[in-house]
């Protein structure tokens, strides 16, 4: 919590917090002696004149409080806020530099609760830090000398209330503490299984398995309700004790304040201002008792918002990038690359060697789990390798910035990802200044022009991940996202899948006509050998090995591994 409000609170206004803070505090204080003097000398008295004058001064004296308790409350909320939001932003900007792994770590369940749940008890503890976390215990302090400076006869009933109320309040904090904890761990189940049935739900619906994950999500949903209820009865028993405990402090007050005035020793203003010391004493040790409930919660949502700021990055920029130069001619080039996903005990890719320049296509074909996707996710520097060079455009990647490196590189993933807005606003994550003319050519050499038109052209809506299309029509979407971004390299990882044979004929061919491509290397993932068969350079992979490399007529004469994939896919067709 300290790490986070030194890098969040702004100085200025925290001060201007504090201060107005303090002027509550005193007016509020100031209060009980303006009545006590008000009872003594002029009801007592029949003063009528210094009644008026002294309920003038309270009324003022009222009034600045409230005034300096509004500023207070300001100040608190708005920094608390503000706060909230550079959490957020700090956590979002870091998030998008996380590799595989690091989001592996944390899960993306635990990261929305990070980003939302966690930030909101922090949020709150902000606010109560600049109010009742510092206004309890300078009111508990000078409430305690102003008491004891009016009549310190009366201040032997705080030997027993505050050492009672003080055991209720350690007693309650050791049984609800631990469950606030959990809480937060409890949270991050709720938001994995309902995640997980939003995107699987036609899944579920598919095998039935609606009671299933009902059933799941009401346990862990259960198991967060049961613990919540724990948590806040244990806690609520605070409040009718506090009220016990002040009724009975109040009774011997007045007990013992009513044997001193009847022995004309004490007056009765004295008494009165006492009583409501003795209160302002009371609610303030309650106040900072609740703080002190509510802080163990917060500081474990402060511990995982740190663990996600604090966490290094896996794929970092080198010290003194080289800088790049636009003289540069487009080229792809592995040099005795090994690679190893984290923890893993085999390689995953060993031994690779290849070369490939401007206008040339890279084609990679290989059965399930070969590691072609770990290959082409190796260029981008999704993953460090473990051994070797790899160099795009001439510049060892690990060599350039990851953003000068990216800007080099455009891809389309396994998985097309739309994001919701219209098909305009996706194709300018690619380029973010293309005209009208610049994505219709790349929805034209995509194949995807013609549908485009047909859903109401480029202001066309695009539902969440692209709900609203089908699986061939959001890779060709994909697709024309990837063209339309000026790059050395155009990579297509297995995302000509869902195309229908013609279309993929298509599509391949105006790639190879395509000006922006003639000038870049083409790197192609597939299943299928009709899409690689034209390639300049087909690497055939198997078991991360790269187990054939040539021409489609070299490998078909030359390479087993390529000649019964093609054997295969000749007889499935023929069937």
């Amino acid at each position: 919590m300290i790490k986070i409000a030194k890098r969040n609170l702004e100085l200025l206004p925290t001060l201007l917090a504090v201060i107005f803070l303090c002027f509550q505090v005193a007016a509020d204080l100031y209060l009980p002696t303006i009545t006590s003097d008000l009872i003594d000398n002029g009801i007592l008295k029949q003063d009528i004149g210094y009644i008026w004058s002294e309920g003038g001064k309270m009324l003022v004296v009222a009034a600045l409080g409230l005034i300096a308790a509004a500023v207070n409350v300001y100040f608190a909320s708005t920094q608390a806020m503000k706060v909230g939001k550079k959490l957020r932003e700090q956590i979002y900007r870091k998030v998008l530099h996380f590799s595989s792994q690091e989001m592996s770590k944390f899960g993306g369940s635990s990261l929305i609760t990070r980003s939302t749940n966690d930030i909101v008890q922090i949020q709150n503890v902000m606010v109560q830090f600049l109010r009742m976390m510092l206004q309890s215990p300078i009111m508990l302090i000078a409430a305690c000398v102003l008491a004891y400076y009016r009549e310190p006869r009366l201040t032997k009933v705080f030997l027993i209330s505050l050492p009672v109320l003080a055991i209720a309040v350690i007693a309650i904090m050791y049984f609800a503490i631990p469950l606030f904890k959990s809480i937060q761990k409890k949270t991050d189940q709720i938001n994995l299984v309902f995640r997980e049935g939003l995107t699987g739900v036609r899944v579920i619906r598919a095998f039935n398995q609606e009671k299933r994950e009902q059933s799941r999500f009401q346990r862990a949903n259960d198991d967060y309700t049961n613990t919540g209820i724990k948590a806040y009865t244990i806690v609520s028993f605070l409040f009718p004790i506090m009220t016990l405990v002040l009724s009975l402090t109040n009774i011997g007050i007045i007990w013992l304040g009513a044997h001193l005035i009847a022995q004309m020793s004490m007056q009765v203003g004295n008494l009165i201002a006492f009583m409501t010391y003795s209160t302002q004493i009371l609610i303030s040790f309650m106040m900072l008792s609740m703080v002190f409930v509510f802080i163990p919660r917060a500081s474990a949502s402060a511990k995982r918002v740190n663990d996600v700021l604090g966490q290094e990055e896996v794929i970092a920029d080198p010290q003194n990038p080289v800088k790049l130069t636009d003289a540069s001619e487009a080229s792809l080039s592995f040099e005795n690359v090994d690679f190893r996903y984290s923890g893993a005990e085999k390689l995953t890719l060993t031994g690779l060697n290849f070369d490939i320049h401007a206008g040339q296509t890279l084609a990679i074909i290989g059965g399930t789990g070969s590691g072609k996707s770990s290959l082409v996710n190796l260029i981008p520097r999704l993953f460090d390798i473990e051994k070797g060079k790899i160099k795009v455009d001439g510049y060892p990647i690990n060599q350039l910035t990851q953003h000068d490196l990216h800007r080099l590189i455009s891809i389309t993933q396994q998985k097309a990802v739309l994001f919701s807005g219209t098909i305009r606003s996706n194709m300018q994550f690619g380029m973010e200044n293309a005209t009208d003319d610049q994505i219709w050519h790349a929805l034209e050499v995509a194949q995807a022009a013609d549908f485009v038109k047909e859903a109401g052209g480029l202001d066309a809506v695009v539902e969440q991940n692209g709900a609203n299309f089908s699986g061939g029509q959001r890779q060709r979407l994909a697709i024309a996202r990837t063209i339309i971004k000026p790059a050395s390299i155009y990579i297509f990882d297995d995302s000509f899948s869902a195309l229908d044979f013609k279309t993929d004929a298509k599509l391949r061919s105006a790639l190879k006509q395509d000006n922006q491509l003639q000038k870049a290397v083409t790197v192609i993932v597939a299943q299928r050998i009709s899409t690689v068969a034209n390639a300049d350079l087909i690497l055939v992979l198997d078991d991360g090995k790269v187990v054939g490399q040539g021409s489609h007529e070299q490998l078909v004469a030359e390479n087993k591994t390529y000649q019964q994939t093609l054997n295969s896919q000749i007889q499935k067709e023929a069937h």
